[in-house]
């Protein structure tokens, strides 16, 4: 990772959700450039990163209190969401999305913009954008919205909500829109493509024809370290990724050769993986597999003058 100590002055961070798959990378890279770094967990015994400073809140919703986590902070970067599709029906409603990733955030940036707190840093979802992209054509931050799960309404109200806060108050917001992001620890659908290759199964996605756009964890927290601080940051959205898309098919055989693991693809009719979908209940994991999702990160790259730091390739070695 480049070394931006130099380029940024030094900042006292809170960081929430810090001990996630992020949250952790992240404040160790913010301990590293220089800054001081609190984390905010929701339990005593969550694990984080070396150098950085504990601070826990408990559960978020709007009666969280931050005035602790707050005090002497300049700058904000809330990565805690409610992200778990769960199979009860109470942890998978609108009302518990709402509760944590709409109201939880929206107290916090109050909470922040009430304590003159200069600029919160929002990670939302480029599922605030849609599920899938089609005929090449790229999601971009101009895009009407069109969320289509409980989990990207929420986020999309609550950006709603912080550009209003932002109207109200002078707290200056960045909102975030990475698609899959993936790295040392990754987890959810990537760790099962990895347990696959490593178990050398044959699959039966050797004839994907889609696009996707990822963005490597070491990317996303370049690009977030680039935010901290540049004017031209303050109150907009951008969308991010690796700026190389790629099929499921060539991702498969990538990935097998950074495992040093023989890949073993089928040909299969679309046709037939979406029957078997249905039947297994899987279109939701079918459409991350074999449907396109493209982002064009123009925005970041003219307005920022933001180029990932790290290719593609070398973002998936890292993984091993």
């Amino acid at each position: 990772m480049k070394n931006k100590k130099c380029n940024n002055p030094r900042h006292v961070i809170l960081v929430t959700g810090a001990n996630g798959f992020v949250g952790y990378s992240l404040c160790k890279a913010l301990y590293d450039y220089g800054h001081q770094v609190r984390s905010a967990v929701r339990k005593n015994d969550s694990v984080i990163a070396p150098n950085t400073i504990r601070v826990t809140v408990g559960e978020i919703s709007d009666q969280t209190d931050w005035t602790e986590a707050l005090n002497g902070i300049d700058t904000v970067i809330h990565l805690a969401a409610h992200v778990h599709i769960l199979k009860n029906k109470v942890g998978n409603s609108l009302e518990e999305f709402r509760r944590v990733n709409t109201a939880g955030t929206l107290n916090l940036a109050n909470c922040a913009a009430a304590r003159g707190i200069k600029r919160l840093i929002f990670i939302s979802s480029i599922k605030v954008n849609g599920e899938e992209t089609h005929g090449g054509k790229k999601f971009s931050e101009t895009d009407t919205p069109a969320p289509l799960n409980a989990y990207s309404r929420s986020k999309l109200e609550a950006e709603h909500g912080l550009r209003k806060i932002a109207n109200k108050t002078g707290l200056e917001v960045v909102i975030i829109r990475p698609p899959l992001i993936y790295g040392p620890g990754v987890k959810a659908n990537f760790a099962i493509l990895l347990r696959w290759l490593r178990y050398g199964l044959p699959l039966p996605f050797g004839s994907i024809n889609n696009q996707r756009s990822l963005v490597s964890l070491e990317n996303l927290i370049d690009f977030l370290v680039t935010c901290l601080d540049h004017p031209a940051a303050a109150n907009e959205t951008f969308l991010v990724s690796d700026d190389t898309d790629i099929s499921t098919t060539e991702l498969l055989y990538r990935l097998g050769y950074v495992l040093g693991s023989p890949v073993h693809l089928v040909s299969v009719p679309a046709t037939w993986l979406k029957v078997a979908a249905f039947i297994l209940h899987k279109q939701d994991l079918l459409r991350r597999l074999c449907g396109s999702l493209q982002v064009d990160i123009s925005k970041a790259r003219t307005l920022l003058n933001w180029r990932p730091p790290i290719s593609l390739d070398e973002g998936l070695r890292r993984i091993v």
